[in-house]
């Protein structure tokens, strides 16, 4: 089932320009400016995987994807918050109906994060749960109005919905890249979880859910690392425009030029890749096969992006690597993005991938 355009791709390209705008003051102030964070609303990535008949876009991998990229050419940690504001709001979609009815209630442009390790732990009481944990990484936390934290009960691991009013947040974040990400920890104290705002962890790594909309059934691996890796290209996107910027009008060595062309062909293929990710999402081609190709895909993205990025800063040599100017930041950025557990080959790849091929 093809998903109709929603015309986030276009909106993007406006949140590109106003996060460019402010990409500068974000990594100084480790936090996206609000004018930022309205832009990404008002875009419609929260929405994006929202139902329509809760006002949602109920849009496709692959405009998502084209969006991060875009916005991340302007800001990295922007096109992160981006991407996993979407990304959550698909998990939120496998909540019960009645949890749908209280998290949307107010409109599709909610903003959920998500805790996927499950750091915490609950107990069974009459009508739902009692949560307590600590949570790290919760990218975007700083303007969430939900928490999706993942907790085990017993030897079984479950999702639990919280508003913003149930959870304290502790500015633990301080990457040398990523900055803006506000990818702090949050903190539970024996909080009770209504049943309606919970779902088994099971049903997010199957992809299964009562949901007719598509993109709340789909098999966690088949997404793998396309949240995290978008964001990255897009990320080196910006890194490739910026190191042009620098050069523009210079005399080049032949050795830097090299060190540009080369990036360039490795961003254009990380490019690729994630866009073939997507495309299995969209035409749900949920195979062995096809999902650990999604898993390898990724890990290669991010090992070339770094080297692409590098390569970048040597090309531009000395005025490239400016405190002020961009392509330090974005160098920062993509090795940041791509040091993600979910990027690397060990984490699930290296399992997959190989079994693949040997059938």
């Amino acid at each position: 089932m093809t998903a109709q355009n929603t015309g986030l791709a276009a909106a993007a390209e406006k949140v590109k320009l106003i996060a460019a705008e402010h990409a500068a003051e974000a990594d100084a102030t480790r936090r996206l400016a609000p004018e930022v964070v309205e832009a990404l609303r008002e875009a419609g990535f929260a929405r994006h995987f929202v139902a329509a008949a809760r006002g949602g876009s109920q849009g496709s991998f692959a405009e998502l994807t084209e969006a991060v990229l875009t916005v991340g050419q302007g800001c990295s940690a922007t096109a992160w918050c981006a991407s996993l504001s979407a990304l959550s709001s698909r998990f939120a979609g496998l909540l019960p109906q009645q949890g749908h009815d209280e998290i949307w209630a107010d409109g599709p442009d909610t903003f959920v994060v998500t805790g996927q390790p499950p750091m915490g732990k609950g107990a069974v009481v009459d009508g739902g749960h009692r949560l307590s944990g600590r949570w790290a990484y919760v990218s975007g936390v700083d303007f969430a109005d939900w928490a999706l934290l993942c907790g085990m009960i017993g030897a079984e691991g479950r999702f639990f919905a919280l508003p913003r009013k149930d959870f304290t947040v502790l500015e633990t974040w301080d990457s040398v890249g990523m900055k803006a990400t506000s990818s702090h920890s949050v903190v539970v104290d024996d909080v009770f979880v209504p049943s309606h705002l919970s779902f088994d962890r099971a049903d997010l790594i199957t992809g299964t859910s009562w949901s007719p909309v598509p993109s709340h059934n789909v098999p966690f691996q088949a997404v793998g690392g396309l949240t995290f890796a978008a964001p990255a290209v897009g990320a080196a996107m910006g890194a490739l425009d910026a190191c042009v910027a620098v050069l523009s009008g210079k005399k080049q060595s032949v050795t830097s030029a090299v060190d540009l062309v080369r990036a360039s062909g490795q961003i254009e293929s990380a490019k690729l890749l994630v866009e073939q990710n997507a495309k299995v999402l969209d035409d749900r081609e949920f195979t062995p096969a096809a999902m650990a190709r999604n898993e390898r895909n990724v890990a290669y993205a991010a090992e070339v992006l770094v080297d692409a990025a590098g390569g970048l800063v040597r090309a531009a040599g000395t005025s490239g690597l400016a405190e002020g100017g961009a392509l330090q930041r974005f160098w920062r950025d993509v090795v940041s993005c791509s040091s993600h557990v979910a990027l690397r080959y060990e984490t699930a790849s290296v399992r997959t991938y190989p079994a693949s091929l040997y059938g």
